[in-house]
């Protein structure tokens, strides 16, 4: 396992195993938090760094993101949160500042999560707090540790909206009672309540957290990158659109996907062997 090239600033970790990406979060000394300051980019500079990195590797077929040490992500570094002057705080100067720290970084790291060429996988290896919950519910597929955790700290406990795309993940994975739930209350969320919930794909014990997810990479880069690009467009938009709308986007990938893909899956169905799809992305 092995890549030479490595987000510029190393908070994240790049490698690559065969056609297979591993990013990881590297802050285990903050639980991978995101910076010392909110208003430090390094972190989801870094993590758009190592996405942009899969896009331009024709090679990869899927990625995995995890975190390293004990935890996934716990959102915010709090330490350098406050403002050391109170009397000199600006909140207008200080508004602007996260408009543009979120607009130019975080919101890309996100996009580029979500928007990857290839499949993703989030491997939870341990607390996923606050802004972490947005970029774990970014990757396609989520699989929990046994140990790992859910919580969202943003409302009773900062005051603050929960961000990174949590409020339009949670609700689509949840439902509305839960979504708020867990925004207004704060509340810890377990693993296997996550599983329950339909918040992650499954839960596993932590001994079998490597082994459940390369099964699922296993299914995952053998599979057509276009096909899963599309399959994740046409179920994010769903909620959009009516039924109408919904069946004339599933023409238009249909008619790119069966003539590329469908060859290849009847012989192998016929041969009961397992497919091997061209690499073509989107």
């Amino acid at each position: 396992m092995s890549s030479s090239a490595q987000p510029s600033n190393g908070t994240v970790g790049f490698s690559i195993n065969g056609d297979v990406a591993t990013v990881t979060l590297n802050r285990p000394e903050t639980l991978n938090s995101m910076n010392d300051d909110f208003m430090n980019d390094d972190f989801m500079n870094d993590i758009s760094e190592a996405f942009a990195m899969v896009a331009a590797d024709e090679a990869i077929r899927t990625v995995i993101l995890t975190g390293a040490g004990r935890g996934f992500c716990s959102g915010a570094d709090l330490r350098n949160a406050a403002a050391d002057d109170a009397e000199a705080f600006d909140p207008d100067e200080a508004g602007d500042a996260t408009t543009d720290s979120m607009d130019n970084a975080f919101h890309p790291a996100i996009r580029a999560v979500a928007e990857c060429p290839v499949p993703t996988v989030a491997r939870i290896n341990g607390v996923a707090a606050g802004g972490g919950i947005g970029l774990a519910l970014s990757c396609d597929v989520a699989i929990a540790a046994q140990s790992a955790f859910f919580v969202a700290t943003f409302g009773p406990r900062l005051g603050i909206v929960p961000d990174l795309g949590t409020t339009w993940q949670l609700p689509m994975r949840v439902g509305r009672a839960r979504a708020l739930g867990m925004s207004l209350l704060g509340e810890r969320v377990t693993a296997e309540q996550a599983a329950e919930w339909g918040l992650v794909w499954k839960t596993v014990d932590d001994a079998d957290l490597d082994a459940a997810v390369g099964e699922v990479v296993d299914v995952l880069r053998r599979s057509s990158p276009a096909a899963m690009a599309r399959i994740r467009s046409a179920v994010d938009g769903a909620m959009q659109r009516d039924l109408a709308d919904q069946l004339d986007i599933e023409m238009g990938h249909q008619a790119v996907l069966i003539p590329r893909n469908m060859s290849h899956g009847a012989e192998a169905f016929l041969a009961k062997t397992d497919p091997s799809f061209p690499g073509e992305r989107y």
